[in-house]
């Protein structure tokens, strides 16, 4: 336990930060991570961030009680994807928002995998890691074009999420998408059809042949080998999970018993935050490293004790780059397609309030039971005083005077430029009217 004393005019604030074991790691071990890891910089990045998570100079905001003075400093987080506690919110935001979009009908949850022998690709050059999105949209808007084709031959648009994973449960590098897909689609009128079988044969077959096509193309010839291997070895396709869905208690479920709710905040649970849980983590003594995890096959208890540099490389694998979009959205859930109306109609009522738990106070009060602006001393309710950074005062009016200068650059930008189109567009229109008349 970190002790520091924070000095606000007459009086400190005591500001006591445990750190968790990743972060005591990355400390203990930051020049050897540098110098010898020789990791990417947006692993680095993500390491300073954590290394100063929840420090006062890095800057927070006080609060100070209106009856009793009393005053509270919060100390600002790190927002990195190394960071349990950061990355607890930003996983439930991001599965709070995928829920608010989604219609209230059944989805089917499947996870399209890949063979062993592709993974090093993916690992060399993750910018391939795109082409597992596109051959999934490819391969389920086929399915349903399929089915239209067997039964209504209308055109049929489902709605899907695809979240990408890029681990297994032993850590090793297994990039593989999970799927939120709606068990019907709109036909082009704007009409329902339920859809409830899925053909897994035409998945794994649709899927490999997709994705090893598009790696062709983008690797070349050097790829063909590696291609005719696949085939050799996957005759049936590459696999395609839609078992039983089984929730973080262990507990199965039929597909389409489970609450998308619950499959939510399944797939999205590593999204923001390290890709192994810290109650995993059994033991560190400075060099080593002892941690634990359910064999996927028997669900056997496994455990591994390993040196902590590469314990810290397993988990700085799966980072992934700076803008990099972990989730995608395909068919009418896609922000550009025009079924997208019709699936607003079809959404839950309460998906508002779903979104009410997501800032730092009421995630607080859900999840603790208590509220961190009350005041302990009379129990009133504290408020926002300042914006601290290195123990000095953000001048707040100086922030909102930058900001108003900065929008109106962008507006008085914006106007010249429409001023000028406006003005070239009238001088072509003259010119042209111009050569007409005098062809005449």
């Amino acid at each position: 336990m970190n002790t520091k004393w924070v000095p606000f005019g007459s009086e400190t604030v005591s500001l006591n930060s445990k750190r968790n074991v990743i972060q005591q790691m990355c400390l203990d071990h930051y020049e050897e991570i540098q110098y010898v890891l020789h990791p990417r910089s947006v692993v680095m990045d993500n390491i300073d961030r954590l290394i100063n998570c929840g420090d006062p100079d890095y800057g927070g905001a006080l609060y100070i009680c209106p009856k009793c003075g009393e005053i509270k400093y919060v100390p600002y987080r790190c927002h990195s994807k190394l960071c349990s506690t950061c990355g607890a919110l930003y996983s439930l935001k991001r599965a709070q928002a995928m829920h608010s979009i989604m219609i209230d009908e059944t989805h089917r949850h499947i996870v399209f995998t890949i063979d062993k022998n592709l993974r090093p690709y993916f690992l060399q050059n993750r910018v391939l890691l795109n082409l597992l999105f596109d051959s999934v949209n490819d391969v389920l808007t086929y399915h349903f074009r399929q089915v239209a084709h067997k039964t209504t031959r209308e055109v049929l648009r489902p709605g899907f999420v695809m979240v990408l994973h890029t681990f297994g449960r032993p850590l090793e590098w297994n990039p593989h998408i999970h799927v939120l897909c709606t068990e019907g689609a709109f036909n082009q009128f704007g009409q329902w059809r339920a859809v409830k079988f899925f053909s897994y044969e035409l998945l794994r077959k649709a899927f490999q042949k997709v994705l090893l096509d598009k790696l062709r193309r983008v690797l070349g010839p050097s790829f063909q080998k590696t291609k005719n291997a696949c085939y050799k070895n996957y005759k049936d396709g590459f696999y395609v999970y839609a078992a039983p869905f089984k929730d973080q208690n262990g507990k199965e479920h039929k597909q389409g018993a489970i609450s998308k709710k619950e499959i939510v905040k399944y797939v999205s649970r590593y999204l923001g935050r390290p890709v192994i849980a810290t109650s995993r983590i059994d033991a560190y003594d400075g060099q080593n490293v002892t941690w634990h995890y359910n064999r996927h096959e028997d669900e056997q208890l496994v455990t591994v004790k390993q040196p902590v540099l590469e314990f810290l490389k397993l988990v700085f694998m799966h980072l992934p780059e700076k803008n990099f979009k972990m989730i995608r959205y395909g068919g009418f859930y896609a922000s550009r397609c025009k079924a997208k109306a019709h699936a607003k109609k079809r959404r839950s009522k309460s998906f508002n309030k779903i979104l009410s738990g997501s800032d730092w106070r009421s995630s607080i009060l859900q999840s603790f039971g208590y509220d961190p602006l009350v005041c302990a001393k009379c129990g009133s309710t504290m408020t926002f005083c300042a914006l601290y950074f290195e123990f000095k005062k953000v001048p707040l009016e100086e922030l909102y005077r930058k900001a108003i200068i900065k929008l109106q650059s962008k507006e008085d930008s914006y106007h010249s430029t429409k001023s000028f189109l406006k003005a070239s567009i009238k001088a072509n229109s003259s010119r042209y009217s111009y050569q007409r008349h005098t062809q005449r």
